[in-house]
Formats: structure tokens, C-alpha cells, sequence
């Protein structure tokens, strides 16, 4: 009966069925519909941002380490521990694209639990290293694992929902990840209160303890995630059906999920992602949102010990909170906007200009309460900007190969945007950083552009395959097809 109740829905789209069994039909694919992003949304969404939190974590405890002692106990000079830090990003960055590329291969369900697996035991690893030696060794194997986590996400997701979906989730699990590791601090902090114990200082028991965690996690999220929604135990077979019907439906001419499944790698497709205007306008505006996010955990405590409202470190912590805590609902906002009115660039255009004024306003003023407000909104107007412009590549990329190279290049590219924070910001300029704050103004004014670039790019396109000029493409699959429609 259920196998009818798709079937019967498939022939009312060609019109074979009367209106009478039209809006019936209507009201059982929305009732499939609901039931599967609401089952997707429970079993998947909450594993992701658990890995994403175990990264975000395992990428900031080297900070509280230093803090407690790490440099002297393993002999590192100042200079020596940043180079640890570059180590890091050159193999974190280098891995993305090629970990995107591999993980049809291996699978989902295997690839993204073993790697948090593998740099779960590396951080467990770093709780045990001796010398400056082990420290590079092991920093460069950590980038490589983690590396490959958050455009694996991104690209794993985007084979579960619709383009107008895709914005609310990344939304929920970027900005949820990112929370909760705003207060890996404190956690550091109790963690090294295990020690001295067992002959290890304070600081290794930070990266053992998390690595420990890490590892439990990967396994959770091993026995809990599916490869794709085809062979998701928590789906019936008739919402397991319906689950792929609508993606294959889905306004615009999304992708063809068999030609994916079927697709052979070919460099062709990775070069098409590569060689594409879209994702070098999107991935720079990104990076300079990034360059802003990176820094705000070099000046914020500045100003919040100027402000006199904290009397120790952990309070300190816990103000720095505050401006992810409002930008949060406003992100979840913004990609529910995203998603609902199927807008990306657009909406990127609408709260750039928030972080805009707060980056001009404190670059210019000294008084530490202004500047505080300041970072709220410069938090704000960066992370309401970060779903949309996250999944506006995935949005116009088909075909596997092609997705992955994008939504991997968008990653890497953005993430060198560690890099700007560190240099931009030197200890010397405190603790007003006009400079810094001055070169993050600029970066983000050309995001504003980039984006409004990008957007005139998709309707061209779009206007270009009205006007028949990809009708040699039609039938091929892929975002080239004249009924694939590009997300502006």
C-alpha cells in the first residue's frame, strides 16, 4: 500500500490522476516530508555538531595548554610554538579538498568516524609528547585529520536535504559547535586540574582527556550515521523512497541522484570546480569572514580586563561569550530566512554591513564599553553570514566530484584566514588594534562586493540558459543542465 501511495503521487505530477486525488496526494507528500527531516534532523544534525564541537575543542586546547606551562615543559621557545600553530593550518588546509574527494569512496558512514577517530588519538597523543620534534610531528598529523572533517560535513549534508533546506542545518550546527567550544576554556581548564597526577603535568591531561572524548564520539557517530538516507535504519522503506523522489524533484532541477551515485571520478569535474568564478568569489568573501572570526579571541580579552568586569580568568571566559550568545538566534534566524526564501548571496548582502559598522566603529574609538557592543555586532553580522554563504556553493554544484572540489577549495581558501588573524594582530598594537581592525574593515567590504558579484554571476547564467546557450548541456545531470536552476 505504501509502495502505491508514492506511485499514485508520481502519476498525479504528469496529470495521469484528477484534482480530486491531487491535494490528498499533496497532503501525504508533505506528511513524508515532515517525517523525514524530522527523523534526518534528530539522528544527523546532533552527531555532525558533536564532531564539529570535538574539532573546534582539539583545535583550541594547544592555546590553553601554553597558558599552564606547555612551552616550558617541553622546551619550545615562543617562536617554535607558533610554528606548531602554522604546521597545523598548512596540512589542515591542504587536506581538505583531496579528504573530499575520497569520501564517496570510503563512505560517509566510515570516513568522518575515522577521521575524528585518528586525531582523536593524536590529541590523546599530544597529552605524552617530549620535545619541540614531537610537537611539529604531531600538530602536522592533526591538521590532517581534521582538515577533511568540516567540508565532509558540508558535502555530506548536501546529499540529505534540498537546496532550501541545507542553510537551516549548517546554521544550527556551525553556530551550536561553535557555542559550546566558545567555552572550551573552562573546560580546559577543569580538565588540568587533574593534574600533576600520574607523573604528566596539569596541560596533558587537557589533550588526553578530550582525545579520550573524541574517540567515544567518533564511535557514536559511527554506529549512528547512515552512508545516505537509502539506508537509513531510522527511515521506513516508504520514507526511504520519498526521501530520494524529493531530492530528485527538488525545484530548480537539483541533481540526478542515480547519475551521482553512478558517477566515475574524472579530473574534468574536479577541474570544472576548480576553474568555476563562482566559488573563488564566494570562498574569498568567506575567508575574510574568517579572518574576522579567527581574531576575536586575540583582542576580546583585552577589552573585557579594560572593561574591570571580570577578577579572574574564568570570568573572563565566560564575557567572551557573550557576543557568539547573541549572534547565535539571529544565525539560527538568517538561515531559516536563507533556506525559506531560497536566497544566498542576498542575504549575505543584508547582515555583512552590520559587521561592517561595528569593525569602522571600533577601529576608531577607545572607550572599552563601545568597543565591547562593538564586537556584538561585529560577532553578529559574521555568523548570520556564515550559513548562507557555507552552502552557496553546494547549492550550484552537481555532479559529486564537482561539489566536493568546490565545498573542500571554499574551505581551504577560507581557513587562511587564520593566518591574516595572527599577523594582523601582533601584541605590540594592543589593546586598541586600530590596524587589525582597520585591514578586517577592508577584507570585509571586499566580501560585501564579492557576494554582490556573485550574485550578478548566477543570474547571468541564469538568463544564459533562458536564452538556450547551454542547450548542448540538457539531459547531462549536472549544474550545467538548462533546467538547473543557479541559487542567487
Amino acid at each position: 500500500m505504501a509502495a502505491m501511495t508514492v506511485k499514485v503521487a508520481h502519476d498525479s505530477d504528469i496529470g495521469s490522476g484528477g484534482d480530486h486525488e491531487s491535494i490528498p496526494m499533496q497532503r501525504i507528500n508533505q506528511d513524508l516530508t515532515k517525517r523525514v527531516l524530522f527523523k534526518t534532523d534528530i539522528r544527523v544534525v546532533p552527531l555532525v555538531m558533536l564532531l564539529f564541537l570535538c574539532s573546534f575543542l582539539d583545535r583550541t586546547n594547544i592555546g590553553n595548554a601554553k597558558i599552564i606551562g606547555l612551552e616550558d615543559d617541553i622546551h619550545i621557545s615562543p617562536s617554535q610554538y607558533r610554528n606548531g600553530l602554522a604546521i597545523y593550518y598548512a596540512f589542515y588546509i591542504a587536506s581538505e579538498v583531496p579528504s573530499n574527494l575520497i569520501i564517496k569512496k570510503i563512505s560517509p558512514k566510515v570516513w568522518l568516524p575515522f577521521l575524528t577517530f585518528a586525531w582523536g588519538m593524536i590529541t590523546l597523543g599530544i597529552g605524552f609528547m617530549r620535545d619541540y620534534k614531537d610537537y611539529m610531528i604531531l600538530r602536522a598529523v592533526l591538521g590532517i585529520f581534521e582538515g577533511g572533517l568540516f567540508p565532509g560535513i558540508i558535502l555530506y549534508l548536501s546529499s540529505m536535504y534540498t537546496r532550501g533546506e541545507l542553510a537551516l542545518r549548517i546554521g544550527i550546527f556551525y553556530t551550536g559547535g561553535s557555542l559550546s567550544g566558545a567555552f572550551g576554556g573552562l573546560l580546559a581548564r577543569g580538565l588540568s586540574a587533574i593534574g600533576p597526577r600520574g607523573g604528566l603535568e596539569g596541560w596533558r591531561w587537557i589533550f588526553i582527556m578530550e582525545g579520550v572524548i573524541t574517540c567515544i564520539v567518533a564511535a557514536l557517530s559511527f554506529i549512528g550515521l547512515p552512508n545516505s538516507l537509502q539506508e537509513a535504519s531510522f527511515l521506513t522503506k516508504e520514507e526511504k523512497q520519498w526521501a530520494v523522489d524529493r531530492l530528485e524533484q527538488d525545484e530548480g532541477g537539483r541533481f540526478s541522484r542515480i547519475r551521482e551515485l553512478e558517477e566515475e571520478f574524472q579530473w574534468s569535474e574536479v577541474r570544472r570546480g576548480f576553474f568555476n568564478i563562482q566559488v573563488w568569489l564566494n570562498s574569498t568573501s568567506y575567508f575574510a569572514m574568517v579572518s574576522g572570526l579567527y581574531s576575536f579571541g586575540l583582542f576580546l580579552p583585552t577589552i573585557i580586563k579594560e572593561m574591570g568586569i571580570a577578577r579572574n580568568a574564568d570570568q573572563v571566559q565566560l564575557w567572551s561569550v557573550i557576543p557568539f550568545a547573541i549572534a547565535t538566534p539571529f544565525t539560527v534566524l538568517a538561515a531559516f530566512v536563507s533556506d525559506r526564501l531560497k536566497l544566498r548571496g542576498i542575504i549575505t548582502l543584508c547582515v555583512m554591513p552590520i559587521s561592517i559598522v561595528g569593525y569602522a566603529v571600533i577601529a576608531n574609538v577607545k572607550q572599552a564599553e563601545t568597543r565591547f557592543a562593538m564586537t556584538c555586532l561585529m560577532a553578529l553580522g559574521m555568523y548570520c553570514a556564515v550559513p548562507p554563504v557555507l552552502v552557496w556553493n553546494a547549492n550550484n554544484s552537481a555532479g559529486h566530484y564537482k561539489r566536493a572540489t568546490t565545498s573542500g577549495l571554499q574551505l581551504a581558501i577560507a581557513n587562511c584566514g587564520g593566518f591574516v588573524a595572527t599577523f594582523v594582530y601582533p601584541a605590540t598594537e594592543a589593546p586598541y588594534y586600530h590596524k587589525g581592525h582597520t585591514i578586517i574593515l577592508g577584507l570585509l567590504c571586499y566580501a560585501w562586493f564579492a557576494a554582490l558579484a556573485n550574485v550578478f554571476w548566477c543570474i547571468k547564467i541564469n538568463r544564459d540558459k533562458a536564452a538556450g546557450k547551454y542547450d548542448q548541456y540538457r539531459g547531462s545531470g549536472d549544474d550545467r543542465d538548462p533546467e538547473f536552476k543557479m541559487v542567487l
